[in-house]
């Protein structure tokens, strides 16, 4: 898989998000998926890009990603990953969803905090509703979300939020463990060998309810004179706190082998927040042989079974969490609670949540319609004959991937190259020749040199300016107004681009060029329709074709198209005609006349395809995109 994640914050920051994609895309790595990680951290790390954002308010270490629709589609268009997740829910993370559903990406969210919580540390809780139903918009936009714990998908899907999948937190039990035990650390916090130590582990800010893990070491050292207190982390509040409690330890922030030791030097745990979406740092307090309380939520109701290997009381209860861990202090023997709560951490391991990551994205992608999706496997199929038509080469439609694609898992004898090819009209009213059109030459010269391929490029309309040099013959490549294929089984088809029985192009030449710039206009304006209803969730639409398709019918009516290429095919004793021209793909008899039409490269993206026994089919590239998978 090609795996693109979009976040506000990733390492170097010290936080429970950074961590937890930090570990997520090691493990993706690790098994063999390309992973890039696009976030607001200045980095010049391989596989890693900056994008700008602002602190928050009050806030300086946390950045808001702003959003950068422009800078995620060109680099999307550019080389599309099979995926993508978005993990903070900023101006960033909407434009990488709104970006990712108008190309077709799969976008998996994750639910990583509890915002709309925070509302009421802040003393903002009359927003709470208005900050819930602002993360549901976003997370319903994305193609699932992905939560850590039950309970809040539990509070998710009874806010109407839909797709939601569990996807739980693990735990580095080579790092976390009571080995890292340090007695010269413990002496820095003026705790000798029997003095108890307890920790608190988090940002230093409102909403880890710091006030009510204050008020508990207070409580225990009342208990307990000769207890320590450490306060791990920084944030808003960390000087106001420091200031006011200074028999606490606030040591900043701490992260690898360093916050390991801290963790394994203390003996308990307080984890007093109440808004977590989940709470790594209750696992990683586990592992390091810490007696940890908690509430009853979130990772400590996953996994925390009271007086076993950690304790918890009801959330909310704040008169039960202090009486709690006063309790402790009480306790003489925790070896064990410590070795079950050991136990438990060591069933918890990022592998496993990385191969549940792995899979959710993965059936993202199997969601897709085939032809969307990239083609791992190597898998060739032989055609004796390709019929390619209306490329339009120098257009910004031009479907180039997906052609190239074509051409490269397939061999054959002949390509037929049928006309508006280059698109010579459109490269004179303006529009750009870019690598991407370059690249399909390339593979086209490669065939003739490596596979020994015949080309035959008949002239169209567009790219009329070559009649003047007609006929060309160049070893494998032939450029000629028509041309006379046979099948093995010995029917003859007139080969040409079929302009000369429209006669809009052949009687009024200048109102088929003024036709060919409305056409265009009528493209770029189906973009921007398209991109619309990709972020409403609907299906493209064409209105291009719609429009087209109706003033063709006019023409052929008029015309008598159908008597015309019987009459033709008649006098010059052939059993059909392949043409391309209307842009839409047929195959159809006119009496005895078999007409094939092999559509185009800007919207129906089909083509013909001759099979060894002389059949001739008419194909779109998601038809032979579901034919490679089923070979592979």
């Amino acid at each position: 898989m090609r795996v693109e994640i979009v976040t506000d914050t990733f390492a170097p920051d010290v936080n429970g998000v950074a961590m937890t994609l930090g570990r997520l895309s090691q493990l993706l790595k690790e098994q063999g998926h390309y992973v890039h990680v696009i976030h607001t951290t200045k980095t010049d790390k391989k596989g890693q890009t900056y994008v700008e954002g602002v602190a928050f308010p009050g806030y300086p270490e946390v950045k808001i990603g702003l959003p950068q629709s422009i800078k995620l589609r060109t680099r999307w268009e550019k080389k599309q990953p099979d995926v993508i997740y978005v993990a903070t829910e900023s101006p960033l993370g909407i434009s990488a969803i709104r970006v990712a559903r108008e190309l077709g990406i799969p976008a998996a969210s994750g639910f990583h905090t509890n915002f709309q919580q925070y509302m009421d540390k802040y003393k903002l809780d009359q927003l709470q509703p208005l900050a819930m139903g602002y993360l549901k918009r976003v997370h319903d936009k994305a193609s699932c979300t992905l939560v850590p714990s039950p309970d809040i998908a539990e509070q998710l899907k009874s806010a109407g939020f839909k797709d939601v999948y569990l996807m739980g937190r693990g735990v580095d039990t080579q790092l976390f463990n009571p080995k890292r035990r340090r007695e010269k650390l413990r002496s820095s916090w003026g705790a000798n060998p029997d003095d108890p130590v307890v920790m608190i582990v988090g940002r230093v800010a409102p909403e880890k309810n710091l006030d009510l893990g204050i008020e508990t070491i207070e409580a225990m050292r009342q208990r307990s004179p000769n207890l320590q207190a450490v306060i791990v982390g920084d944030g808003p509040i960390k000087d106001k706190l420091s200031a006011q409690h200074s028999n606490i330890h606030f040591v900043g922030n701490q992260s690898g082998k360093d916050l390991a030791k801290h963790y394994a030097s203390a003996d308990f745990l307080l984890f007093p927040s109440e808004t977590e979406t989940f709470g790594n740092v209750l696992l990683e307090g586990m592992a390091s042989g810490l007696v940890t309380l908690s509430y009853n939520y979130a990772a400590s109701a996953q996994h925390v079974l009271h007086g076993v290997n950690g304790y918890h009381v009801t959330k909310g209860d704040n008169q039960a969490y202090i009486q709690q861990a006063i309790d402790l202090l009480d306790i003489s023997d925790f070896s064990a609670l410590k070795k079950q709560a050991l136990a438990t951490s060591l069933d918890l391991s990022w592998k496993a949540i990385g191969r549940i990551f792995e899979k959710r994205l993965q059936a993202l992608i199997q969601e897709k319609p085939a032809h969307l999706r990239r083609i791992k496997k190597p898998v060739k199929v032989h055609f004796k004959s390709l019929f390619i038509s209306d490329v339009h080469l120098g257009t910004e439609e031009a479907k180039t991937n997906e052609l190239i694609d074509l051409l490269k898992r397939t061999t054959c004898e002949t390509i037929y190259l049928n006309g508006d090819i280059i698109d010579v009209w459109a490269l004179k009213q303006g529009q750009k020749w870019t690598s991407r059109h370059t690249r399909v030459i390339r593979v086209l010269l490669k065939k003739m040199e490596k596979e020994n391929t015949q080309i035959i490029y008949l002239r169209g309309n567009h790219d009329d300016v070559l009649s003047n040099f007609l006929p060309i013959s160049l070893e494998n490549l032939s450029i000629k107004k028509e041309h006379i294929h046979q099948t093995p089984d010995g029917k003859r088809y007139l080969v040409v681009h079929g302009d000369g029985f429209d006669s809009v192009t052949t009687r009024w030449p200048w109102l088929a060029k003024v036709g060919g710039i409305g056409y265009n206009g009528l493209l770029k304006l189906n973009r921007y329709i398209n991109r619309y209803r990709a972020w409403r969730g609907k299906p493209p639409s064409s209105l291009s074709k719609k429009i087209k398709a109706k003033v063709k019918e006019t023409i052929s009516f008029v015309d008598h198209y159908q008597d015309q290429l019987q009459q033709y095919a008649k006098r010059r004793n052939l059993s059909g005609i392949i043409c391309g021209h209307t842009h839409t793909p047929e195959d159809k008899y006119y009496g005895d006349v078999h007409y094939l039409n092999s559509g185009d490269w800007i919207e129906t993206m089909s083509f013909i395809a001759e099979h060894e026994n002389g059949k001739l089919q008419v194909l779109t590239y998601s038809e032979f995109c579901e034919k490679l998978e089923k070979l592979g």
